[in-house]
């Protein structure tokens, strides 16, 4: 079952919303995207994940389980894209996240293979 917050993340992501994604990170926390450097605190979340929005026609993401400990959780995904070719790609994903102590995440993660959805 999809813990509330799990949803929340997913629906801004498959809504496109950088601006409301953003806005779920503390002021110093950290992206990390595939392979790519880090981003850090709400802007620069927002504008990296807004530019990359802006490469794709759309996405959904399906929960496959959730895991939680405490403050982290991890969230293993199959994810759609829909690519501005009009075609769809299909991605398995983790992504991981620790909530900090104001209740904004701090650490998020995301581990998935992108080659598929720009070859």
């Amino acid at each position: 079952m999809q813990t509330e917050f799990a949803a929340k993340v997913f629906t801004l992501v498959d809504a496109t919303d950088a601006d409301g994604f953003s806005r779920l990170f503390a002021p110093q926390g950290r992206m990390r995207f595939g392979n790519n450097e880090p981003m850090t605190g709400p802007e620069e979340i927002a504008a990296g994940v807004g530019g990359f929005f802006g490469t794709i026609k759309g996405l959904r993401h399906t929960v496959v389980r959730e895991w939680h400990s405490g403050a982290d959780s991890i969230v293993e995904e199959i994810v759609d894209y829909y690519r501005l070719a009009g075609d769809t790609v299909t991605i398995p994903a983790v992504t991981i996240w620790h909530l900090g102590e104001t209740g904004l995440i701090d650490d998020f993660r995301v581990y998935f293979d992108l080659a598929p959805l720009f070859a």
